[in-house]
């Protein structure tokens, strides 16, 4: 739980400090005002970094320094970002100071923003990163696993740039290391979505319009061209046989870099056939997931931080999320209070700007 922070040069900041309520606290605001850059900010806090920007980003306009000072259950926690004299930033909780903010020193924290609302619609990668971001809150070392994963990767394409026809003998242990790396990835993202998978048709129901509520059978299917089992061996013989298309295209075609979640709803894939109601509802079910698996993982409930999420969904499926949001300390962004404030009566804090 967050109960105040004060914001030094911090993207549209100078100097401001706010105060929270452990329940629902509703940042209104018009656009452009700040709304979403204080939202951004208790994440950094909580998290380590924003999920819209890089770190030099943070910094307000022609600031070589910001700052981020919070109270939570543990006592004063501090983030300096410095562009000089060279890009840095620091951690400093309970008194210690630490160049990485590690998940058990972080504050577990679920982000809901519009463009999760095209998860299904948009590209893989949305769907990818919202895995392997769960993945990093309830799992110690996957974080880790997946930023070597990216380095090995990055290594093989740019050798495939570098060499040409001649990579095939030189690529070879970069082929093991991302095999090895990858089946790790794959079966962690596979036991995940098989764990989801008991609740998800259950909670889907609950969670949809009276109109959908027949339509309750819901499947997360993890799309690989590979056996999970023996996904390591797989792995590196597709790479083997594909070298010289990889070599021809400049990148790596195949590993869990461009694997898939697919969500079937009464047997019919989300992502081509689903309704604009039934899509939301699916969002809806797996943020929830979300929030009951970190809190499950951390054992404390996470933060909720919803960015102009309100706005995008109807009566209905604004008063199913509220129902979950009791046990959650909560930050809504919004340009209207009146859109937010009466789900919760006398239950949030408003914070103006």
């Amino acid at each position: 739980m967050i109960y105040d922070i004060r914001l030094q040069h911090f993207r549209s900041y100078a100097d401001e400090a706010f105060e929270f309520t452990p329940g629902v606290n509703i940042i209104v605001g018009p656009n452009a005002s700040g709304k979403t850059n204080l939202l951004e900010s208790i994440l950094v806090v909580a998290q380590g970094s924003s999920y819209r920007v890089s770190d030099s980003e943070l910094l307000a306009y022609d600031q070589p320094w910001a700052r981020l000072d919070a109270r939570d259950d543990t006592g004063l926690r501090t983030v300096k970002i410095v562009t000089e004299p060279r890009p840095a930033k620091t951690y400093e909780i309970e008194g210690k100071l630490y160049r990485r903010l590690s998940m058990q020193k972080s504050i577990p924290t679920v982000v809901f923003e519009p463009n999760h609302l095209f998860m299904f619609s948009g590209a893989p990668e949305l769907r990818r990163s919202y895995l392997d971001g769960l993945l990093e809150q309830i799992q110690p070392g996957y974080s880790t696993l997946r930023k070597d994963y990216r380095r090995v990767l990055a290594q093989r394409n740019a050798l495939l740039k570098k060499l040409g026809p001649a990579a095939a003998g030189q690529i070879f242990p970069w082929n093991i290391r991302l095999s090895e790396l990858g089946g790790r990835i794959a079966r962690a993202r596979l036991e995940l979505l098989n764990g989801m998978n008991v609740q998800a048709s259950g909670l889907y129901g609950s969670l949809a319009h009276k109109n959908e509520q027949h339509k309750q059978t819901v499947e997360l299917q993890y799309e690989t061209k590979l056996p999970t089992d023996s996904y390591e061996s797989g792995l590196l013989r597709l790479l083997e046989a594909t070298i010289d298309l990889d070599v021809a295209r400049g990148f790596t075609g195949n590993g869990p870099h461009r694997e898939d979640l697919r969500v079937l709803i009464n047997g019919r894939l989300a992502q081509t056939s689903a309704s604009r109601g039934e899509t939301r509802t699916a969002v809806l079910m797996l943020k929830v997931m979300e929030l009951q698996l970190v809190q499950q993982a951390r054992g404390t409930a996470p933060l909720l931080l919803l960015d102009d999420v309100f706005s995008e969904l109807d009566g209905a499926r604004r008063q199913a999320l509220t129902n979950y949001l009791q046990d959650y300390q909560t930050f809504i962004t919004t340009t209207d209070a009146d859109v937010v404030v009466h789900h919760f009566m006398d239950k949030s804090h408003i914070i103006p700007l």
